[in-house]
């Protein structure tokens, strides 16, 4: 993975991670459960890493044949 692809995953991922530990916390100390569109957000979220990721396992996949 190029060194500008693997900055942009970590980044997706702090701040991924930063929103469920605010999630997690409203659970715990609040008993409240986070309102819907965020969760939404979250996971849009973790789809286009996915498909950040998936890219590079396809472009590779393509290049062995």
């Amino acid at each position: 993975m190029s060194a500008t692809k693997r900055e942009e995953v970590c980044s997706h991922l702090r701040h991924i991670r930063l929103e469920l530990r605010e999630m997690h916390q409203m659970l715990i100390k609040e008993d409240l459960l986070p309102d819907l569109n965020e969760a939404k957000e979250v996971l849009a979220q973790l789809d286009a890493l996915l498909d950040l990721l998936s890219e590079k396992k396809v472009t590779k996949i393509k290049s062995q044949f």
